[in-house]
């Protein structure tokens, strides 16, 4: 797991986002266009479905606070696959609220009725230019927002 945080641009506690990816090059790329983004926030990467599993048991337990305000998730994992980790997550009373982004090079017709039903936020084609990433990061640091002032909101009785 490796946990980045690109400096204090405010007084605010940082957005957390939680990206579940096991390309190196796509982190390094995502990374450098969330920065450009310059907004405050942490960064935590988790390389395998393992990880990511382990991840949502640790919140169903309560060990593993604050939540990330996004999830960014490959389809495409070592270990256990994208769908796997999904359906943990949405089925994980602590985290089914977070919005989850999907990246894939390819969705089939069957995976994207699954993707809807499990209420996922958005689904994007992995990026293959500079200009792509650049547009990803900024639907990241929207989804954060979203996500963030969602939780600000009072909850009905």
């Amino acid at each position: 797991m490796e946990r980045i945080d690109p400096g204090t641009k405010g007084s605010s506690p940082p957005a957390r986002i939680l990206i579940i990816e096991d390309n190196p090059s796509d982190i390094f790329l995502l990374r450098n266009a969330l920065e450009a983004v310059e907004e405050h926030f942490e960064l935590e990467v988790l390389a395998d479905g393992e990880q990511a599993l382990q991840f949502v048991q640790e919140h169903r337990l309560g060990l593993h606070p604050p939540d990330p305000c996004v999830i960014v998730l490959d389809l495409h994992l070592p270990r256990y696959d994208g769908m796997v980790v999904l359906r943990a997550i949405k089925r994980a009373p602590a985290l089914e609220h977070i919005s989850v982004l999907v990246l894939s090079g390819l969705v089939s017709d069957k995976e994207m009725l699954e993707l809807l039903a499990l209420g996922i936020q958005s689904h994007s084609r992995k990026p293959s230019s500079l200009a792509e990433f650049q547009a990803l990061a900024e639907e990241i640091i929207a989804l954060c927002k979203k996500g963030l002032e969602r939780a600000l909101e009072p909850k009905n009785a």
